[in-house]
C-alpha cells in the first residue's frame, strides 16, 4: 500500500498541477478542468504502478491491463469527483482553491483504487 500510496502522490502532482494551471492560467472551470487532469494523472500512474509498485504481475497485455486500469481509476476518480464536487458545492470559496477541494477527493478515490486494482488489474502479487 505505500507503494501505490507513493505512485497516487505523483499522480497527485500531475493532476493538481494541470488542474491548476487550466483553472488559472487558461480560466477553464474547475469542474470541466478536471477530465484533462485526470485523464494525465491516471496514465502516470498506471505507468508507475506497472513499473514499480506491482512490477512483474504481467497477467494482461500491456493494452488490456491499461483498459483494465482506466475502468478502475474511473471508479476511484467518481468517489474523487463526488467528493470533489461535493466539497465546492457546499463551500463555494473552494472554487477558488480547487487544488484543496482535491486533496479532500483524493483519500477516499484512493482508496477505492487501490481496493479495485488488487482485485482487478494486479491481482495475486504482493501486498
Amino acid at each position: 500500500m505505500l507503494g501505490f500510496a507513493a505512485v497516487g502522490a505523483a499522480g497527485f502532482v500531475v493532476d493538481a498541477s494541470l488542474l491548476a494551471a487550466q483553472v488559472y492560467l487558461l480560466g477553464i472551470g474547475p469542474y470541466a478542468a478536471r477530465a484533462g487532469s485526470f485523464t494525465a494523472a491516471a496514465t502516470t500512474t498506471w505507468w508507475l504502478n506497472r513499473r514499480h509498485t506491482f512490477r512483474g504481475l504481467g497477467r494482461y497485455s500491456t493494452r488490456n491491463e491499461y483498459w483494465r486500469y482506466i475502468v478502475v481509476q474511473s471508479l476511484g476518480a467518481l468517489t474523487n469527483l463526488g467528493t470533489y464536487a461535493a466539497v465546492v458545492a457546499g463551500m463555494p470559496w473552494f472554487a477558488n482553491y480547487p487544488v484543496l477541494a482535491l486533496a479532500i477527493g483524493a483519500v477516499p478515490g484512493l482508496a477505492v483504487n487501490y481496493i479495485l486494482g488488487r482485485l482487478f488489474v494486479f491481482p495475486g502479487g504482493r501486498q
